[in-house]
């Protein structure tokens, strides 16, 4: 009876050791309902604080909801006349991914031998359950209002990603095994590059030097940031000081929306840094070769922008932070190309593939900074401000190319220096001499012969002594030029097969 008591009401008993989809279903609305409240709690006490409020409680959950909306990256409209708002506050939206992501992973390791996607998709109907009442209850009379189908179709994308890659990371199965790096090898298209060309095993290498070239140029952008901020404090007529005198739950309402917008902020940095910079509205422009601006809305982040004019001063210097970012990937690059971490049996990489696999991790680290300066811009409204943020195509080519530039040549150098001249020569000679090698048929035959005659068979005796003396000049003379050791070889064959004693 103690044990029956002491059994949660949402376990039922199996061999398995399963949850039945009612407990899964409740975790995804749980999920959600986290998130608002991290969301929610905020709005509602900064409208409790405000002393003249001029809305409701509804307005204010109504605000709420738009805001959990928006770190999905969902579109609302503002005020009657429709202007789209579409800048995801990136750090709601990161709290949006890692809660799924753990709840996935939960729920994928709790199941045991159950059915695979059972509990997944559960979880991710309960998500989207509460996302359904949330889009409605922000579809009325408001400020912002919500587009009900757009909205609910990118919170179940997000969501479904989100909760598939917890799953994952807990039991990779199928296909989704058969797509870790460790199991692509150099991915799908470096595997069909000839040999010479193709970094055996690069795959995680090129996926880390990515990920190295990526933390640096955010840590770019982090730094920009903090030197605006600071530049700005020190000056005594800051712009952004001018909003500080508007009451304690204003103040506290823009340093909160800061707070969530700083990621953005931060990737619009990195952007600068790269040089295309970014847009605060239509025919505008921020970056390293000069400053255009109009009117701009009033608001701490805004009050961090240059002021207009030409290049000058630190700004020219910001373009020294791409290169400094682009060091770590070419080390990376370059110890994995002199055989530091690759498969058993791999070797070192020929220098055309230590190339070719800084320019994947270039290609690599463009797509993902195309994909964040998409999605840290957006529209504040329409007509001017419609256009804010990075240009998405510009920045992942910004991106590519500064890689490229600083990683290639890196990378060359760190596997030169890792090898040694003398063995980074026999590194570079490895595939063109088999290739010489493999050329002839009648030179395959003797090396045949020559290996039956080092098995240790009687009456070839002079022949295998005679072949390892070849062995070793062939050994010496491969570290001089290609051309005269292929020569060289050649001619020691056919000497070889005139040795050899007939029967």
């Amino acid at each position: 009876m103690t044990q029956l008591m002491g059994r949660p009401l949402l376990e039922v008993p199996s061999e398995l050791g399963g949850r039945p989809l009612l407990a899964d279903l409740l975790t995804g609305v749980r999920t959600a309902l986290v998130g608002l409240a991290v969301v929610g709690v905020p709005v509602l006490g900064l409208w409790v604080a405000t002393p003249y409020a001029d809305s409701d409680a509804a307005a204010a959950t109504r605000l709420a909801g738009v805001l959990w909306l928006l770190g999905h990256g969902a579109p609302v409209v503002r005020g009657s006349a429709d202007a789209p708002l579409t800048v995801t506050p990136l750090l709601l939206g990161a709290l949006v991914v890692v809660l799924l992501y753990r709840a996935g992973a939960a729920v994928a390791s709790r199941r045991g031998l159950r059915s695979r996607w059972g509990g997944p998709v559960a979880l991710w109907t309960g998500y989207c359950g509460v996302a359904v009442v949330v889009a409605l209850h922000c579809a009325g009379a408001g400020l912002f209002r919500s587009r009900v189908l757009t909205d609910l179709l990118v919170v179940g994308l997000v969501a479904g990603l989100s909760t598939a890659a917890g799953v994952r990371s807990v039991r990779p199965l199928g296909l989704l095994r058969s797509l870790r790096p460790e199991a692509v090898g150099t991915g799908f298209l470096v595997d069909r590059l000839p040999p010479g060309w193709r970094p055996v095993g690069g795959m995680p290498a090129v996926c880390r030097a990515a990920a190295a070239a990526g933390a640096g140029l955010v840590a770019a952008g982090g730094l920009l940031v903090a030197v605006a901020a600071a530049l700005d404090a020190g000056a005594g007529d800051g712009r952004g000081m001018a909003l500080l005198g508007r009451g304690p739950a204003a103040l506290s309402g823009l340093l909160m929306l800061t707070v969530v917008l700083l990621p953005n902020a931060v990737l619009w940095g990195t952007a600068y840094a790269l040089g295309p910079g970014f847009e605060v509205g239509a025919g505008t422009l921020v970056s390293p070769g000069g400053t255009e601006l109009g009117a701009v809305p009033e608001f701490p982040l805004f009050a961090l922008l240059p002021q207009e004019g030409g290049p000058g001063g630190w700004r020219l210097a910001a373009l020294l932070l791409p290169l400094l970012a682009g060091l770590v990937p070419a080390v990376l690059l370059g110890r994995a190309a002199a055989g530091r971490r690759s498969p058993a049996g791999a070797g070192p990489w020929a220098p055309a593939a230590t190339a070719v696999a800084a320019l994947a991790a270039a290609l690599l680290l463009g797509a993902g900074a195309a994909a964040l300066g998409w999605l840290s811009g957006g529209a504040l409204a329409a007509g001017r401000m419609a256009r804010l943020g990075p240009v998405p195509w510009w920045t992942g080519l910004a991106a590519a190319g500064w890689l490229a530039a600083v990683a290639v040549p890196g990378a060359l150098l760190v596997r030169r220096r890792a090898l040694g001249p003398m063995d980074a020569g026999d590194a570079d000679d490895v595939e063109p001499a088999q290739n010489v090698e493999r050329a002839d048929d009648t030179e395959r035959a003797a090396d045949a012969g020559f290996a039956v005659g080092v098995g240790g068979t009687a009456g070839a005796a002079p022949t295998a002594a005679g072949q390892g003396a070849c062995a070793g000049l062939a050994v010496r003379v491969r570290r001089s030029a290609l051309g005269l050791r292929a020569r060289t070889h050649v001619l020691v064959l056919r000497l070889s097969r005139q040795r050899r004693p007939t029967r």
